[in-house]
């Protein structure tokens, strides 16, 4: 009999472990992009691995790392790229503010002039699950409801967010995110939006005592210029003189306006070279994080200023494009690329370090 219900107890605990797990799997953010992305283990330790002999990057400390510029091009195009940022983060949990690309908003009536949330409990990563932060629910409960909406299906096809968290796990396998798609608003409502949530992060931090950048970190998801027929964007012609001029336009934006001391002028001049203005004379460059940016920029120039951290300052790390890099010789891997690369269609893209004095 002892026997017996010793049997029953193990079946009973392995039904209901069996059932939390399944719970738990029901309850994940699905990849979107599991061709450009790396969502196994092992295949990602071997493309670190390949990054770290071959990067050659070193960033100098200038100051409290709390935030961070990311691209979110496909990892054998851009790997050089994310690779000197993921390093120098070491803070337990993550909000990252994401792009809504084209797909995105086709397939959602194109919302405008909110944020977009989600409600996972998980997302994916190559290592295991990734667990949401409390502060979704306390930004859902306390921000303006006409400032946000939440939307599982709008999350599902955008690949801005997912693409930084793979990285992020290799360095820390705990890591928690908030994950938050910015829609295209105006320079005005997007500075009372961010000025709300700093507000509620700021009460967050201090109520429970974090450290930003060692428990909190911020981080804006971007690729730069896309250049070419195929996104019906190419002023300065197709060939290398072409490129030449395109890139030297995205180097020329990155060190004005976020390889400096940022200021909230500085933000609404990024606003004004990414967006067109009278007062811009230079083409406009395509990028898809022309609403993330700014909105992340001013996210965080507010936090820091509302906890009395002085002097933002970014530091960029490093810009290349698809057709100045092609793709990294990493074999035996699933990863792939998903968009050509040559003269007529190429994507820029950069990484950056965010600092408080």
């Amino acid at each position: 009999m002892k026997n017996f219900f010793n049997l029953l107890t193990i079946l009973l605990l392995t039904f209901l472990l069996t059932n939390m797990i399944s719970a738990q799997e029901n309850n994940v953010r699905p990849v979107r992009d599991n061709v450009g992305f790396c969502w196994r283990a092992s295949e990602m330790d071997t493309l670190m691995k390949y990054l770290s002999e071959n990067s050659g990057t070193k960033t100098a400390d200038k100051g409290l790392l709390i935030g961070g510029i990311s691209p979110h091009d496909d990892f054998l195009y851009a790997g050089r790229v994310y690779y000197p940022l993921y390093p120098l983060i070491k803070a337990k949990e993550v909000v990252i503010f994401g792009v809504t690309h084209g797909t995105v908003r086709k397939a959602m009536n194109d919302p405008q002039n909110v944020l977009i949330l989600d409600d996972y409990k998980y997302w994916k990563g190559p290592y295991q699950n990734v667990q949401i932060s409390p502060l979704r629910e306390i930004i859902k409960s306390k921000l303006n409801k006409d400032y946000y909406t939440v939307s599982d299906k709008a999350q599902d096809i955008e690949h801005s967010i997912e693409a930084l968290v793979p990285f992020l796990q290799y360095y820390n396998r705990d890591v928690k995110i908030t994950p938050i798609m910015v829609t295209q608003m105006p320079f005005e409502r997007m500075d009372s939006i961010s000025n709300d949530l700093a507000a509620i992060i700021k009460d967050y931090i201090t109520s429970n005592n974090l450290k930003p950048g060692k428990d909190i970190f911020f981080l804006i998801s971007t690729d730069a210029d896309h250049y070419g027929d195929d996104f019906n964007n190419s002023p300065f012609g197709k060939d290398e003189k072409a490129h030449s001029q395109a890139t030297e336009n995205d180097r020329r934006i990155a060190d004005t306006y976020i390889n400096a001391e940022l200021s909230f002028k500085d933000i609404e001049g990024l606003s004004n070279e990414l967006w067109g203005s009278p007062e811009i004379k230079t083409p406009v460059p395509l990028w898809c994080g022309k609403f993330s940016v700014p909105f992340g920029l001013l996210s965080i120039y507010h936090i820091a200023d509302a906890l009395n951290l002085k002097g933002l300052n970014g530091k960029l790390l490093r810009y290349s494009d698809t057709w100045t890099e092609k793709p990294l010789p990493v074999y035996g891997t699933h990863m792939g690329t998903t968009a050509p690369f040559s003269l007529e269609h190429w994507c820029g893209f950069l990484s950056a370090a965010l600092y408080v004095k």
